[in-house]
């Protein structure tokens, strides 16, 4: 008994609090129960969303959350001098000072590995990145953590994103500092979205601290069906897809033949699609259920007809966020065509590496980035530029999906050396005579596959519609309906529940 109370409140990394375990669930219900009682009251409200969010934190990552605490810290007093001085050389200073302390964090927590790594290579050197948070407990505390790897703290990238974003809308003059520090605390650690986003603006979310709750009828249906749409997403398509083929595809690709290869990419495709909208779509509808509402982060991505389009449908938090703070501070589109072009290409290169510390991920974001200007200058002298007939709209959509899925192979594999070696079996060892057999071997798994398309490429009619059916139902029918989805997925689960692929950025 003891030890099972131990283990409730300490972290584990071995059982992290995420959304696909049984455990979340059990802490979401405990801090419904709490949050009833307390939910009119603006204070204790936010005061006690704050402390469970911290614990949520605690129980993903470890002490990590005083990571949390201590931009909390550095960016409310930060905000508040910014939002005081009238001094315009004093306000600039302070928000460098802001992106300099959250990105030196960042880069720390990590880069090192990455920027050593690369030295190393580059003058033939040996140097070691030390954790020197883990250094230094050992040193007092006289504990034993590894010093020579530096880990890299969950949702770190999201957090750091929110507290640089509060800073500059501040002096930007677009929001007022929040007058408690729990209130700003809130806002930087709000569980459902803490660790894989939606990156939230300071702007949309603070203000909703102050309103009374709300939950009409018809939200807490649309709240109950993002829940059930993310998890059917996360357990039922991406794990399975992930754990029966593309996993293991992407593990060892020359093994496989480059149609097996090429199929991985497609199952790749779905699978972080339906992984990470996901997750979105149950942080959307349990933050819901509090009351508050956060921002729509995926749009039917695949449904794009040029890159441009893809990337306002895929992770949109993400999306806007590098163009308001990064790409039309560089100077957008306002200069030459040139110029445009280069802030595009950075913007990419370094949207890429916020996704991980490689030169994979720099290569991903490098494509990306051709992918929209070849698409600005094709739009000058495309013929079908204004033609909406369905061939056009279908030829368009096959060219920016598969282009979007071939930069994938550097996004998931696991070396460099491994994205070769899917390059080279799709256009050396593809094996056309074996295409039947595969498909027969893995019929289940590419009917998981289809099942998974064939939604997504569904009329946004068609979803409204059902979505709304659901939402219509009496209670009665959406505990009956509840109840079955919740025991489709529990028998589709997969036998080890698989982290959210964006937890390592």
């Amino acid at each position: 008994m003891l030890d099972s109370l131990v283990n409730i409140f300490t972290f584990s990394k071995d059982a992290p609090l995420i959304f696909t375990r049984f455990y979340f669930w059990a802490f979401f219900a405990v801090v419904m129960a709490g949050y009833s009682v307390i939910y009119k009251k603006e204070k204790p409200r936010n005061a006690y969303l704050f402390l469970v969010s911290l614990f949520f934190y605690y129980k993903t990552s470890g002490l990590f959350f005083m990571l949390l605490i201590f931009s909390t810290i550095v960016d409310y007093f930060i905000g508040k001098n910014i939002y005081k001085s009238d001094d315009k050389f004093k306000r600039k200073l302070l928000v460098a000072l802001s992106v300099i302390v959250n990105l030196s964090v960042l880069v720390y927590y990590k880069y090192s590995g990455f920027f050593t790594e690369s030295v190393n290579y580059i003058f033939g050197l040996d140097i070691t990145p030390v954790d020197l948070i883990a250094q230094w407990t050992n040193q007092f505390a006289g504990t034993h953590f590894t010093i020579d790897k530096i880990i890299l703290p969950v949702g770190i990238s999201f957090f750091t994103f929110q507290t640089i974003s509060y800073s500059i809308d501040i002096y930007r003059g677009k929001l007022k500092p929040v007058d408690r520090i729990i209130d700003f605390g809130f806002y930087v650690s709000f569980f459902p979205q803490l660790v894989a986003g939606p990156i939230v603006r300071a702007s949309e979310f603070i203000p909703q601290l102050y309103k009374k709750y709300s939950l009409t009828k018809a939200e807490f249906g649309l709240a109950i069906f993002m829940i059930l749409n993310g998890l059917f997403k996360k357990l039922v398509i991406a794990d399975y897809i992930a754990v029966n083929f593309v996993d293991r595809v992407f593990s060892n690709p020359t093994t496989f033949s480059g149609f097996e290869n090429l199929m991985a990419l497609y199952g790749y495709s779905l699978q972080v699609y339906a992984d990470f909208s996901g997750y979105t779509d149950v942080a959307i509808g349990v933050a819901l259920l509090m009351g508050f509402r956060l921002p729509l982060n995926f749009n039917s991505p695949y449904k794009a007809q040029h890159t441009g389009e893809f990337w306002k449908r895929w992770h949109i938090s993400l999306s806007t966020w590098l163009k308001d703070y990064l790409y039309i501070p560089l100077g957008g589109s306002r200069g030459t065509a040139a110029r445009t072009n280069v802030n595009l290409m950075i913007t990419m290169l370094l949207g890429g590496l916020w996704h991980g510390a490689s030169w994979q991920f720099v290569i991903w974001g490098g494509l990306n980035g051709v992918g929209l200007v070849v698409y600005k200058y094709w739009k000058q002298i495309s013929p079908f530029d204004g033609n909406n007939t369905w061939p056009v709209r279908f030829y368009a959509i096959f060219l920016t999906f598969n282009f979007i899925t071939a930069t994938r192979i550097w996004f998931r594999a696991e070396s460099m050396q491994a994205a070769n070696s899917i390059m080279h079996q799709i256009t050396h060892s593809f094996y056309f005579n074996q295409i039947i057999d595969v498909l027969v071997a893995y019929k289940i798994i590419f009917g998981v596959m289809l099942l998974g398309y064939v939604i997504h490429w569904l009329p946004v009619k068609t979803k409204n519609a059902y979505k709304e059916i659901f939402i219509s139902f009496p209670q009665w029918a959406k505990v009956a309906v509840v109840t079955a989805a919740v025991l489709i997925i529990w028998q589709a689960r997969t036998a080890g529940l698989q982290p959210f692929i964006y937890f390592q950025f």
